[in-house]
């Protein structure tokens, strides 16, 4: 009965873990940058209802996505410190509830989105969802090219604020498509360099643990100088303006200064404080883009 009684929560603790299966943090940074492309967008007339609904799609798919990377990855994460205490490896969830539930949210994103937006940002979703899925998270079993696959999903959303919003692919869609891809790898091998034995026990090919420190910290140098280059072409596209400008070059500097430095001092917390630059530096060029059009 005890046993019962610790691993089966009652409604309130089955609603978070429920709602913790879909990471809402991760979710929240992704609708942000969402809204993003809307915002860039030239005025299409939707109302604040239909807006809304679409952005109210798009959280859903990603929970699906997130939902489903848990069920696929419950052994993995039950041998990892960070996520052992998740839903699923802890034993609060069982799997096929997971399997379930990320199954409907994904159905139900999907149609919400044709609903709301239009067949193309609807058809963006499918490949995000999908490529998230089915070959990103058992990729990153096998290769630390699973790194470059799944910045095409986490890219995306952007691109369907924009498809929303004009209904079709442009210049600024792609910008930002490109400025999101490329921000993830090094976002995504700083999280890997802190957290790197912990991926080691969970059996994930990052790249520190695939090819040692060294090529990590020099990927994560040459990928946010790429970063600096993409960011900055968005003045030159005439997409942003001076605000923008000077923005992206600060937060771009100051992002490969992080990791040029903390190369020189190959630890776990410089890979952590690399990480944190990383989350300051796309809420701070968002945010500028977003203030550059108003």
């Amino acid at each position: 009965m005890a046993q019962a009684a610790a691993t089966s929560p009652g409604a309130i603790g089955f609603a978070r873990d429920i709602v913790n299966l879909g990471k809402p943090r991760v979710t929240t940074l992704v609708i942000f940058t969402t809204a993003t492309g809307i915002w860039l967008a030239p005025p299409n007339g939707a109302t604040w209802t239909t807006t809304l609904s679409f952005l109210f799609a798009t959280s859903l798919l990603v929970a699906s996505a997130n939902t489903l990377n848990c069920w696929v990855e419950r052994k993995s994460d039950g041998l990892m410190h960070r996520t052992m205490d998740r839903p699923l490896p802890a034993g609060r969830l069982a799997p096929g509830v997971a399997l379930v539930w990320g199954s409907v949210l994904g159905l139900l994103a999907l149609v919400l989105l044709q609903l709301t937006s239009n067949t193309l940002t609807a058809a963006l979703g499918s490949i995000a969802l999908l490529t998230y899925v089915l070959v990103y998270t058992p990729l990153k079993r096998v290769s630390p090219a699973a790194l470059y696959v799944g910045a095409v999903p986490g890219a995306i959303p952007p691109l369907m604020g924009w498809t929303f919003a004009t209904g079709s692919l442009d210049t600024p869609g792609w910008f930002l498509f490109a400025l999101l891809f490329i921000w993830q790898i090094p976002h995504f091998i700083a999280i890997s360099v802190y957290l790197e034995e912990d991926y080691r026990r969970g059996g994930l090919q990052v790249l520190p643990v695939a090819h040692g420190s060294k090529a990590a910290w020099r990927q994560m140098i040459w990928t946010s100088a790429a970063l600096l280059v993409v960011s900055l072409a968005a003045a030159a596209l005439g997409i942003a303006g001076p605000v923008y400008l000077v923005v992206a070059t600060l937060a771009g500097a100051v992002f490969v200064h992080g990791a040029w430095t903390g190369s020189k001092a190959p630890t776990a917390k410089a890979g952590r404080k690399v990480f944190a630059i990383s989350i300051l530096h796309l809420i701070a060029v968002v945010t500028a883009l977003i203030l550059d059009k108003i």
